[in-house]
């Protein structure tokens, strides 16, 4: 073990003593509570599926709590005005900003991913703050469309309180994205971490409370989708729900929802296609290729998990990929060497690996990885990167998400049949798209489907830009003022100019 795995391991046992010693419960109303029933689980970490500690398992009772206190306070931080707003969750962006290294430690622990990776959790996370803190006191702003006898405007009002459902593979960062743009709207929410990883959702709430929400406004409760989730999206006060999840979890919330009749923004699956023809730029487009499914263990949900490589290219390019891929180095998630660290749970492990011999049965090759590390690595939920290679779009593993450091190798031919394959799926999350060509980048981007595509890039964020998929990835899209459309009701209102003739009946 190294000097810096050792000096990491000693401070993340530092910031997670507190978990380990004391019962980890919600956040309602201002006040941290054990619960209406007290009952808990208990959480691990991956790299050893040793204890974190224990978390309260949320019941109906907490979440009408938190849903009452997310009611009660929504009128007051609605009728906020947004300079106000801007000043509070600016400072909330400062308190995840102090609190950087500890969030990047506890999150590697309880989720694990990399370190290298999760060093930007509080950065990413604190910028979503900010961005949507400036554009707090615009957030009301509407149009004026003219007539030649009437003036009509718009404005938009916070929808009230909203449920925002995150995952565990980036907790952190996805629990900004999507709360950040609810308070800087005027709305009051009701946050279910993962059960998976509810370590920084904790975190987040006592930044929020040291940062001067107003009581209320912030609700953290913890527990299962089957109980929590169903109950919050249920709930007759909460207007609105944003999920980031599963296909099947999609689904749920939808049929969970259609009595009450809430707004949705779904954030699902993906099984995203990198296309890369023969006159790519060939370093590049293989960096982006590795980086894009390895990285973050492919637990993302933009991962490209589908290369499909044009026929000219292919036998230097797997070559060169597969040299890559054997050299990716797996180990602690605190490890600064590490590039791929443990899968989240071991359910999740089980999963993965299951495509593993999933693989062979359709007829693929493994070419690279299709193994379990912990023989070598220890008991935690290590897996090999693997490739899988002599596949077609038919085969399971080119059609479900597996959401680990797997890729699907296909191989086509020319550029319809790189489009008939990137869009034979269910999935329209992202795709990405390497080419020298830019008539070709623009006939791609308009016959590939789905919600998000980069052209000789890997996935670079704008936060401006609107984030969502089509088909079963999703419904609705976040960023910028797409948020603001979600979060807040837009209302016409029509002024006469007194000059039109109104009608008249009965005289």
């Amino acid at each position: 073990m190294s000097e810096a795995l050792q000096q990491n391991i000693a401070k993340a046992e530092g910031y997670l003593a507190r978990f380990k010693d004391n019962t980890l419960g919600h956040y309602i109303n201002g006040e941290w509570t054990q619960g209406a029933e007290g009952q808990t689980f208990e959480n691990t970490t991956p790299t050893d599926n040793t204890s974190l500690g224990y978390v309260v398992k949320g019941t109906e009772a907490d979440v009408n709590a938190a849903c009452e206190a997310a009611r009660k306070a929504s009128a007051e931080w609605a009728e906020m005005p947004g300079a106000a707003r801007k000043k509070i969750l600016h400072k909330l962006a400062d308190e995840i900003e102090k609190r950087a290294e500890e969030i990047a430690l506890v999150e590697s622990m309880d989720c694990g991913q990399a370190l290298r990776f999760m060093r930007q959790a509080a950065v990413r996370g604190a910028a979503n703050f900010r961005f949507f803190a400036d554009k707090a006191p615009e957030a009301r702003n509407g149009l004026s469309l003219h007539q030649d006898q009437h003036t009509n405007f718009t404005v938009r009002n916070p929808i009230g309180p909203v449920a925002v459902i995150t995952p565990w593979n980036t907790p952190f960062m996805l629990s900004t994205w999507k709360i950040a743009p609810a308070l800087a709207a005027g709305c009051t929410v009701v946050h279910k971490p993962a059960e998976l990883s509810p370590l920084t959702g904790a975190i987040l709430a006592e930044c929020a409370e040291a940062a001067g929400l107003p009581k209320g406004v912030w609700n953290m409760v913890n527990g299962f989708g089957t109980e929590v989730g169903k109950a919050l999206t249920e709930h007759p006060a909460i207007k609105a729900v944003a999920l980031v999840g599963d296909s099947a979890t999609g689904k749920l919330i939808q049929a969970q929802t259609a009595s009450t009749l809430k707004r949705l923004h779904l954030e699902l699956g993906g099984k995203n296609p990198v296309i890369v023809f023969d006159d790519a730029d060939f370093d590049r487009a293989l960096d982006a290729v590795v980086f894009m499914i390895y990285s973050l263990n492919g637990q993302r949900c933009t991962s490209s998990s589908r290369l499909l490589v044009q026929s000219g290219i292919k036998d230097k390019f797997m070559a060169a990929l597969k040299e890559r891929v054997a050299n990716l180095k797996v180990g602690h998630s605190l490890d600064p060497e590490t590039e791929v660290g443990p899968l989240v749970h071991t359910g999740h492990y089980a999963k993965v690996t299951g495509y593993f011999e999933t693989a062979k049965d359709d007829g693929a090759t493994v070419a690279v990885g299709g193994h379990s590390l912990r023989d070598e690595l220890g008991p935690g939920n290590y897996v090999a990167p693997t490739l899988f290679v002599d596949a077609n779009n038919s085969m399971r593993i080119a059609q479900e998400e597996i959401f680990g450091p797997v890729l699907t190798a296909i191989e086509f031919d020319t550029e319809e049949q790189a489009i008939e394959l990137a869009n034979d799926t269910i999935y329209g999350l992202a795709g990405y798209i390497w080419t020298a060509n830019t008539g070709r980048a623009m006939r791609m981007a308009n016959k590939v489907d789905a919600g998000m595509l980069w052209v000789n890039s890997e996935n670079n964020r704008n936060l401006p830009s609107p984030f969502g998929g089509v088909k079963m990835s999703g419904v609705g899209r976040d960023g910028g003022d797409w948020s603001f459309d979600f979060y807040m009701e837009t209302k016409n209102v029509c002024i006469a100019h007194d000059l039109h003739n109104v009608p008249v009946l009965g005289r």
